[in-house]
Formats: C-alpha cells, structure tokens, sequence
C-alpha cells in the first residue's frame, strides 16, 4: 500500500478539498462538449516510445516511460473540440482522466492524467499563478501530524527525481491567492488513470514538458465536476 507520500505526487494536505461555486464552473465551459471529442491523431505504440522517451533535461536526466504501463487512450493526442474559450486555455476533466490545452481552430490537445482520490476532488475556475522547474515541495502541517517521516522535509526538500511535485510544476490560483492545487509531472505511469492525489492533477513528465512550455502565467484553468 502506498503511503501519502509517495501516492500524493500533488497537493499533500491530508484534508478534503473544498466544493467550489458550480455557477463558476458553468459560467466559464462555454461550448466545451468535452465527451464529444474525435481523435484526429491517433498515436501508435512505436509513436509512444519516441514521445515518452528520455529527456536531456539541464539539471536532472529523465528517463523513458515504460509505454506498455499506460493504457493507449491515454496517450497525448490531437482530438477535435469547439470551444468557446480562448486557445490555450486547459480544461482538466477528472471524471475521464484527461486535460485539454485548447488550440483553437476546433481542435485540443489531450493528455492522460492523475487526479484527486475520493474526497479530495473538487472543481471551479482558476489559473496558473505560477510556475517551477524543478520546485522545492513542503509537506503541510496536517501530513507532518499524520506521518512523521515526513518531517524532515519541514524545511522544504529541494527538487529533484525524488521529490513528489516532480520536473515541471503550474500552481493554480484564485484571485491572488494560491490555492494549494497544481499540475504537476509525475514518472509514475501507473498513476496515469486513478485517482492518487489530494486534489492536484498529475501528467506523465514527458507530457509535462509539453503544456508546461506552452502555458504562460495567468493562463485560464477550469476544472469539471467529476
């Protein structure tokens, strides 16, 4: 059995996630239709090996995903989408396990995922306040109580392949305010489908890679009702 430290590769607070206002959430889906979506780009196992293979990353190497521990479905695809929100927008849908960086044009960009476990989901409006390679993770006092392994790591425990938020982190915000969620890499891609965390939303490295370069500051996130 996993303990909260190494399943909640995310927001490690021990503590069920607040319900948001779903007049939020409606108010910002426009004509998302996320479950019509069509693959227009199909990826095929030899694809695979090549997107998730290694990384050269300048501080830390990153391995290849093993491809054959992930379910297809999951892998990054182009999907056709209409959307009234504006390109580069990511959607994250935790009920498919699934988040979309909208391109414009009809279409998105669809990524397997890792999301909160039960009682710890929740859904509403944010953005991306900021973001890290390669972040300093600080388990919250409430973890600390609970394990207290985790202690040594009161004073942050610096980045690297070990550390549970991973190569590439986007901290989700609301009105100034962190809210104690991100969108996080993860090397686990057994994780990629279940529910594991406290409410963060993980992607396989490689896929990390991927929206984190093309997400700036103060992107729109919304995050559906499971």
């Amino acid at each position: 059995m996993r303990t909260d430290l190494q399943s909640d590769r995310g927001r490690l607070t021990g503590r069920p996630a607040p319900r948001l206002d779903r007049r939020a959430v409606l108010a910002g889906l426009g004509a998302l239709g996320l479950g019509g979506c069509v693959t227009t780009d199909h990826m095929s196992l030899a694809e695979a090996e090549k997107v998730y293979g290694p990384i050269a990353d300048k501080k830390f190497p990153i391995g290849a995903v093993d491809v054959n521990k992930i379910d297809p479905k999951y892998f990054r695809k182009t999907v056709q989408h209409e959307s009234k929100e504006a390109p580069g927008t990511i959607i994250v849908d935790p009920g498919n396990f699934y988040v979309y960086r909208l391109e414009g044009e009809g279409k998105a960009t669809r990524y397997g995922a890792n999301v909160g476990r039960e009682g710890f989901l929740w859904h509403g409006e944010a953005y991306v306040g900021r973001k890290a390679e390669w972040p300093v993770w600080t388990p919250p006092k409430e973890m600390q109580q609970r394990q207290p392994e985790s202690r040594k790591y009161a004073g942050g425990m610096p980045g690297g392949p070990d550390n549970p938020l991973g190569a590439r982190t986007l901290y989700l915000y609301q009105n100034g305010r962190y809210t104690l969620y991100t969108i996080y890499s993860t090397s686990d891609p057994e994780s990629i489908g279940s529910g594991v965390t406290s409410g963060c939303t993980g992607l396989l490295t490689q896929d990390m890679f991927d929206l984190y370069d093309r997400t700036p500051v103060n992107t729109k996130v919304i995050v559906l009702p499971a």
